[in-house]
C-alpha cells in the first residue's frame, strides 16, 4: 500500500491525520515554571540520597556478614573470606563516591556524565581487579562465602531504596 501526503496530511492504512497534530500548542501555554517556595516543597518531598550514606550502609552490611559468617561455620577462613567479598563491593564504591562528588564531576552536565561512566568503569574495572586478586590474597579462601558476602553488600543498593527516611537526608 502507498502513503501519499497531501495538504499537510498524511494516508496510510487507517485513514488519514494531520501531521501538525503532533505538536499541540496549547500544551506550550499550559507550561508553567515553578516558583522557589515550590521547588523547595518538591525537594522536601523528593530529598537527594546521600552516597557515602549508601558506602557506610555496605560497610555496616559487609561486616555483618563476615560477622555471621565466622559465627555459623566457626571458620575464620569463610569470615575472611565473607568479608573480602563486601570489600569487593565497598572499596570501588567508595572510590566511585569520591569521583562522582569531586569538583571535576560537577562543573557542567558533560562532565557530570562523562565523570559517572568513567568512575563506573573503574568502580566495575576494580571489583574485577579485587576478585582475581582474591586467590592470592586471602588464605584458604572459600569461593562462596566471598561470593555471600559479595553479593549482599551489593543488595544494599535495594535496601536504600526501600528504606528512603534512614538514608535520604531531610534538608
Amino acid at each position: 500500500m502507498k502513503t501519499a501526503t497531501e495538504n499537510g496530511q498524511v494516508l496510510g492504512i487507517k485513514g488519514a491525520y494531520d501531521a501538525n497534530d503532533a505538536y499541540d500548542s496549547t500544551d506550550a501555554e499550559d507550561f508553567k515554571p515553578l516558583t522557589a517556595e515550590e521547588v523547595q516543597k518538591l525537594r522536601l518531598q523528593q530529598p537527594l540520597l546521600s552516597v557515602w550514606r549508601v558506602v557506610l550502609a555496605q560497610i555496616v552490611v559487609g561486616s555483618a556478614v563476615a560477622a555471621l559468617t565466622w559465627l555459623f561455620t566457626g571458620r575464620v577462613s569463610a569470615a575472611w573470606s565473607a568479608a573480602y567479598g563486601g570489600l569487593a563491593v565497598v572499596v570501588p564504591a567508595a572510590l566511585f563516591a569520591r569521583g562522582l562528588t569531586s569538583k571535576a564531576t560537577t562543573v557542567n552536565t558533560g562532565t557530570a556524565v562523562f565523570g559517572f561512566l568513567l568512575w563506573e568503569l573503574v568502580k566495575i574495572g576494580l571489583t574485577i581487579a579485587m576478585l582475581y586478586a582474591a586467590v592470592w590474597l586471602v588464605k584458604d579462601l572459600s569461593w562462596p562465602a566471598m561470593l555471600v558476602g559479595l553479593v549482599i553488600t551489593m543488595k544494599v543498593y535495594w535496601v536504600v531504596f526501600a528504606w528512603r527516611k534512614v538514608f535520604h537526608p531531610m534538608a
